[in-house]
């Protein structure tokens, strides 16, 4: 290593250590910050997993969606065998299984058979009550819109007694308008705590420097560049940002091994723990991005307008 290099290692070392000194300093508003920047730090890492969970609720939605088609009871069993043949025909469809009023009451029965309440109540209807259906699967989810269509166009639209894709499209359309609105809260709260957190980095920077201006100026005799003097207040903020990253990365850790036994009984298909091991390191960047962003620009703000160097 020469001379130059040397120099520039040793001045950096001693900018940061200057830094660490500054943050250990100001003890109480030191902490305060880091825990103000965790909240949008926390509040994004948040939004993103949500959006992933979402993504997996509304995949799996379409995978098990299928087109169920009721009829009439009058209709008769050949005129929806007739149907099923003229539905096979249809590229979209991958599947189709003819459901018969008995098989359906059967299938009732066995599902809910323990049920007494259920029971009691079928038994006082006194005959079937259920529709010969007839169940189509699509090989992709967009395709169920066409074969939903088919039905409209058709001969036997008289004869239907209803469709069920319509109610569970519904179900995906309300599923996408709660998670676009919980997007919008959720990034507009982002901003308003991300200008919280700069506004207290800011104050605590500037008290910083505040309590410092004779050191300052002494250092300003003794011939200290100005990056000398400015850059252990730019260690001070990015050091709020990178303990608020380390913090929140471990408080995810810890929340998502207690929630993932629990949350396997309702969401299976979304293992959060495995999922949050297999994206640590993108969430961990992108929450060190977000928290030194966040402690270098209120230290500029701050270096600007109350450090005359």
């Amino acid at each position: 290593m020469d001379i130059l290099s040397f120099d520039i290692f040793l001045t950096l070392k001693r900018i940061f250590l200057a830094g660490w000194r500054n943050f250990l300093r100001d003890g109480g508003p030191s902490i305060a910050t880091i825990f103000v920047i965790l909240i949008p730090v926390a509040l994004l890492s948040s939004l993103l997993i949500f959006k992933e969970a979402n993504r997996v609720l509304i995949s799996t939605l379409q995978e098990k969606a299928d087109v169920s088609v009721y009829f009439k009871v009058e209709t008769k069993e050949e005129e929806i065998l007739y149907l099923k043949d003229e539905l096979s025909k249809i590229p979209e469809v991958k599947e189709i299984k003819y459901i018969s009023k008995e098989e359906a009451l059967q299938n009732f029965i066995q599902r809910h058979g323990e049920n007494q309440t259920l029971m009691e109540a079928l038994r006082e209807v006194g005959k079937n009550p259920f529709f010969a259906s007839l169940s189509i699967k699509a090989w992709q989810a967009s395709q169920y819109e066409t074969i939903s269509k088919f039905f409209d166009n058709s001969n036997f639209k008289d004869q239907i007694e209803k469709i069920d894709y319509y109610e569970r499209k519904s179900l995906i359309e309300n599923i996408f308008t709660l998670t676009s609105n919980i997007n919008k809260a959720g990034i507009t709260l982002f901003i308003l705590m991300s200008i919280l957190a700069l506004l207290i980095t800011f104050n605590t920077i500037r008290l910083s420097i505040i309590k410092q201006r004779e050191e300052i100026r002494i250092q300003k005799l003794v011939g200290a560049s100005n990056w000398f003097i400015r850059g252990p207040f730019f260690v001070q903020g990015a050091i709020s940002g990178i303990l608020s990253a380390l913090i929140c990365i471990l408080f995810f850790a810890l929340l998502f091994y207690f929630l993932d036994p629990r949350l396997k009984n309702f969401f299976p298909e979304f293992p959060l723990l495995l999922y949050f091991k297999t994206q640590i390191w993108i969430l961990f960047l992108i929450q060190l991005l977000i928290g030194t962003t966040i402690g270098t620009i209120s230290s500029l703000l701050a270096i600007r307008k109350y450090l005359e160097v």
